[in-house]
C-alpha cells in the first residue's frame, strides 16, 4: 500500500499520460476536421521512434533534436497520403458514415504496408539506446532524465497546440472546421488548406511522440498498435474533437493504466485499456470530459 501511495507511481503515470496525450492529439485533430479514422496512427509513432533511433545510432544526434526530422518526415507522409488517397475521398461529398468506413479501410492498408516495410528493412528485432539515463531524485521520487525530458517536451507541445488553436487565425479556422464544417466554408475558411495543415500536424505530433518514446523503451516495427488503441481510448474519454478534454483524458488513462497494473499485474495492462474503451462506449459514448465534437 505504501508503494501505491508513493509519488513514484504518480511520476510514472504523469509521464505515460503526457505521451498518451501527445499521441492522441494528432488523432483527435485529424478525426475532428476530416472524419478520418486513422488506425495507422500508432505506426507514425513507430516511424518517429526509428528516425530517432537511427539518428542517434549513426549520427550521435540527440533524439530531442532528431524529433524535428521525425516530425518533418511524418508531415511529408501525411501530405503524400492526402493527395494520393484522401483528397478525392474528401471531395466526393460522401456521408460521414461512408467516409469513416472508407478511411478505416484505407488506413488499415497503410498500416499493414508501413509495418511490413519496416520489418523488412529493420527486422522485427526490438532495438533501443541509452540516452539521458541518469537518475534524478526529488525527495523519495527517482526519475531518469529521459523521462523528465519526454514529459516536458510532450507538455510543451500540447500546450503550444492548444495556444495555436485558441489564438492564431489558422488555429481558429481549424476549430471552426471541427465544430461546423459547412458554416466554416460559408464564412470563407479555406477547407482544403486547413485539412492539409491538420493532417500534417496530426502526423507530426504522433511522430514526435515516437521519438520521445524511443528514449524510454525498446522499439520494433509492430510497436504501433498499442499506441493506436491508447489514442482511440483517449479521444473517446475526452470526447471526439474536444482537444482540451483529450489532453486531460491522456493523463487519466496514464493514471488508470499505471495504478491498475501496480494493483494487479502487467499482464492485465491490455485488459485495463480495452476494458476502459468498451466501458466508455457503452456508458457515455460522447466522452466523459465533454459533449460531442466540441473544441476548447
Amino acid at each position: 500500500m505504501d508503494a501505491i501511495l508513493s509519488g513514484q507511481l504518480l511520476a510514472a503515470a504523469l509521464v505515460t499520460g503526457a505521451l498518451y496525450a501527445l499521441t492522441a492529439l494528432g488523432l483527435n485533430l485529424v478525426y475532428g476536421t476530416m472524419r478520418l479514422l486513422n488506425v495507422a496512427h500508432g505506426d507514425l509513432v513507430m516511424i518517429g521512434a526509428y528516425v530517432a533511433f537511427w539518428a542517434f545510432t549513426l549520427l550521435a544526434l540527440s533524439p530531442l533534436l532528431s524529433l524535428l526530422g521525425s516530425a518533418a518526415l511524418a508531415a511529408l507522409l501525411g501530405l503524400a497520403l492526402y493527395y494520393g488517397l484522401f483528397r478525392r475521398l474528401l471531395d466526393g461529398g460522401k456521408a460521414a458514415q461512408r467516409l469513416e468506413a472508407n478511411s478505416l479501410l484505407l488506413f488499415f492498408g497503410v498500416s499493414v504496408i508501413v509495418q511490413n516495410l519496416a520489418a523488412l528493412q529493420f527486422t522485427s528485432t526490438p532495438r533501443g539506446f541509452q540516452y539521458l539515463d541518469e537518475v534524478y531524485h526529488f525527495g523519495n521520487i527517482a526519475v531518469t532524465g529521459n523521462r523528465i525530458a519526454a514529459f516536458l517536451v510532450a507538455i510543451a507541445i500540447c500546450l503550444g497546440v492548444m495556444a495555436f488553436l485558441r489564438f492564431h487565425v489558422t488555429g481558429l479556422a481549424i476549430k471552426a472546421l471541427i465544430q461546423r464544417r459547412d458554416a466554416a466554408a460559408i464564412v470563407g475558411v479555406n477547407i482544403e488548406r486547413v485539412q492539409i495543415l491538420t493532417l500534417c500536424l496530426g502526423f507530426a505530433t504522433a511522430s514526435v511522440a515516437g521519438a520521445l518514446v524511443s528514449m524510454t523503451e525498446q522499439i520494433s516495427p509492430f510497436m504501433g498498435f498499442p499506441f493506436t488503441i491508447a489514442a482511440f481510448v483517449v479521444i473517446i474519454l475526452g470526447g471526439l474533437g474536444n482537444i482540451t478534454g483529450g489532453i486531460a483524458a491522456g493523463f487519466l488513462l496514464g493514471l488508470l493504466e499505471t495504478y491498475g497494473v501496480a494493483l494487479t499485474s502487467s499482464a492485465y495492462r491490455s485488459i485495463l485499456v480495452y476494458g476502459v474503451f468498451v466501458l466508455i462506449l457503452l456508458v457515455r459514448p460522447q466522452g466523459l470530459l465533454g459533449g460531442r465534437r466540441t473544441v476548447r
